[in-house]
C-alpha cells in the first residue's frame, strides 16, 4: 500500500525519533518525563497557593476591639486604685476649673443645643432680649447661681425689704469671677463685707464720722465738716449679676429688663475688654455660631453626629485616663481668655484691625452706655462705670513670674494694640461723664496698681481674670467710689449753711 506523506508530517516524525534516541542514549524515559512535567505542570497552581502569606490585617482587624476593651478595663482599674474615680467621672480632657466655667448653652426650654460644644457645666440659656442668660438654680464646686440667675447664694426677691440697699454688679467674665474658688472669693461679697462693715462702724464710733447736725459756729462746723460722711444706715446687698462674655450691648438690654425691676439703689458695670474684642457690625455678644447653626439643617446633623462621636470617646476611661496622666492638655490664652466667644484667633488678632475699626468699636461702646446712664438717671439710680483691669496696665516691677510669661505669651501685636484701645476707653468714659455729671461716676481701673497702694502679689491669672487678692482690691476701690456718691451720704441738716 503506497502511502502519501507531507513534508510537515515527515519533519515531526524525524523530530520525534532524534528526541527518541536522545532521550535513549541518556538513559531517561520520555514517558517519565512526559508524565512528571504533566503532574508537575497540574500541581503548580496548588502549591502557588500553599506558599502564599496570610496578610496581617485578617488578625489585626478583628483584633482591635478586644485591644480596646482590654484598655478600657485597664484604665478604669488604674482609676480606682489610684483613688481618682470622683476627679475623673466628669472629666472632659481639660483642666477641672476650666470645665467648671466652660458655657453650656442651652435652648429657651433649657434643653441643649445638640452639636454645639457641650462641655461645660455653666448652663447659659438662650434669650432673644440679652442674647443669652445664665440658668436658674444652678451651682457646683466653685460658684452658684440663684433662683433668678444671679451669682449669689440667696435668692433675691421681686420685692426689696424696707431696710435694703441694692448694689448691682453688671460685667463680663471678670465681674462675675472666672477662676474664682467659691463665690466669697468674687468681688460682690467683698464690697458688701466692706460696705456693711462701714455701717456698723459709724454706729458704734458715731464721732469719728459728720454729725448728724451741723453747728452754726463756724469753727466747730469746719471740725465737723472735716469728717468722713456717714452712709445710709441700712443692710446693703452687693448682687453678681454679671454674665460671662457680655459686652455693653448686653449690659443695656439686661439692665432695662431684668436689673431695674428689682429697684437698685447703685448700679456698677465693669466691663470694655469685650466691647474690645467684638466686631463692630455685632451688636451684642450671642451664643456662637448659632444663626448659622439653626438655619443649616444638613450642617446641624453633621455636627450633631461628629459632636456625639466625640462625647463618646470623651466619656471612655482610657481616653480620661491619657488625657490626665499622659497628656495634661490646657486650652490656649485665647480660650481662658474669651471662653465660648474665642473665635480660634490670636488675641492679638481680634482687636481692631485699624483705626477706623476701633473707632467703631469704641462709638458703639459710649452709644450703648449713654443709653444705660439714661435709663439709669430715668429710675434716679447713680452709676459706676468702670473699666476693667488688663495686665499690661500692671507695672513690670510688680509682676510675678507667671504673669510676665503671660505678657511674653500676648506677643508684641497685642501689646501694640491694647494700650492705645483702653486709651479711647478711657476717653469715652471722659465724654459720658462731662455729658452726665451728676448720674455717673468713673472709676478706671487699668492701671492697677496705684501709687501709695500696697502691692498685689499676683493679680492676673490670664489677661484679663483676677485672683482672689486683686478682687479685694477692687472691691476697697468700688467702695471708696459707691462712698463718695452724695446719693448714698446721709446729709447733715444745716449743711447748706
Amino acid at each position: 500500500m503506497l502511502v502519501c506523506t507531507s513534508p510537515l508530517a515527515t519533519a515531526r516524525e524525524a523530530a520525534f525519533t532524534n528526541n527518541l534516541i536522545g532521550n535513549a542514549r541518556s538513559g531517561k524515559s520520555f514517558m517519565f518525563k512526559s508524565q512528571r512535567n504533566t503532574f508537575k505542570s497540574y500541581r503548580n497552581p496548588y502549591h502557588s497557593k500553599r506558599r502564599r502569606r496570610f496578610s496581617p490585617l485578617w488578625l489585626i482587624v478583628p483584633s482591635i476591639p478586644l485591644v480596646l476593651i482590654l484598655l478600657e478595663l485597664l484604665a478604669r482599674f488604674a482609676i480606682g486604685v489610684s483613688g481618682h474615680s470622683k476627679e475623673l467621672a466628669n472629666y472632659k480632657g481639660e483642666p477641672p476649673i476650666v470645665t467648671a466655667y466652660r458655657l453650656k448653652f442651652l435652648t429657651p426650654d433649657k434643653k441643649p443645643y445638640e452639636g454645639l460644644s457641650n462641655q461645660g457645666e455653666l448652663l447659659a440659656q438662650r434669650n432673644l432680649s440679652v442674647g443669652y442668660g445664665l440658668a436658674s438654680s444652678q451651682q457646683n464646686s466653685v460658684w452658684q447661681i440663684n433662683e433668678q440667675g444671679f451669682r449669689d447664694d440667696r435668692p433675691l426677691p421681686l420685692e426689696k425689704p424696707a431696710n435694703e440697699i441694692r448694689i448691682f454688679i453688671l460685667g463680663n467674665s471678670t465681674a462675675f469671677g472666672q477662676w474664682n474658688q467659691g463665690n466669697a472669693a468674687t468681688i460682690a461679697p467683698k464690697l458688701a463685707e466692706r460696705i456693711n462693715g462701714r455701717v456698723a462702724q459709724q454706729k458704734r464710733s458715731p464721732e469719728k464720722y459728720r454729725p448728724d447736725v451741723l453747728s452754726f459756729y463756724r469753727p466747730e462746723r469746719e471740725k465737723a465738716l472735716a469728717l468722713p460722711p456717714k452712709i445710709r444706715d441700712g443692710q446693703y446687698r452687693v448682687i453678681n449679676a454679671a454674665v460671662p462674655g457680655y459686652s455693653s450691648g448686653n449690659h443695656l438690654a439686661q439692665l432695662a429688663l431684668e436689673i431695674l425691676p428689682y429697684k437698685p439703689d447703685v448700679i456698677v458695670v465693669l466691663g470694655g475688654y469685650p466691647d474690645l474684642m467684638l466686631p463692630s457690625n455685632q451688636e451684642a455678644a450671642q451664643i456662637p455660631e448659632i444663626e448659622q447653626f439653626l438655619t443649616n439643617a444638613p450642617g446641624h446633623y453633621w455636627a450633631y453626629l461628629t459632636r456625639s462621636l466625640q462625647e463618646w470617646g470623651k466619656s471612655m476611661a482610657s481616653y480620661k485616663a491619657v488625657q490626665y496622666w499622659v497628656l495634661k492638655p490646657e486650652p490656649s490664652l485665647a480660650q481662658r481668655t474669651l471662653g465660648a466667644m474665642d473665635r480660634g484667633q490670636l488675641l492679638g488678632k481680634q482687636l481692631a484691625g485699624d483705626e477706623a475699626e476701633l473707632d467703631r468699636r469704641i462709638e458703639r461702646y459710649r452709644d450703648r452706655y449713654k443709653q444705660m446712664i439714661q435709663l439709669s438717671a430715668g429710675a434716679s439710680v447713680p452709676m459706676v462705670l468702670a473699666i476693667q483691669p488688663e495686665i499690661t496696665g500692671r507695672s513690670p516691677d510688680r509682676m510675678s513670674e507667671a504673669e510676665k510669661s503671660i505678657l511674653q505669651e500676648l506677643g508684641k501685636e497685642y501689646q501694640q494694640k491694647i494700650e492705645p484701645s483702653y486709651g479711647k476707653l478711657a476717653q469715652a468714659n471722659d465724654k459720658l461723664k462731662k455729658a452726665y455729671p451728676n448720674n455717673v461716676y468713673i472709676v478706671n481701673f487699668y492701671t492697677l496698681d496705684a501709687k501709695g497702694e500696697k502691692a498685689v502679689g499676683e493679680a492676673f491669672v490670664d489677661p484679663i481674670h483676677l485672683t482672689e487678692e486683686a478682687n479685694t482690691l477692687l472691691a476697697k476701690r468700688l467702695y471708696d467710689a459707691i462712698t463718695g456718691i452724695p446719693k448714698m451720704q446721709i446729709v447733715p441738716k444745716n449743711f447748706a449753711l
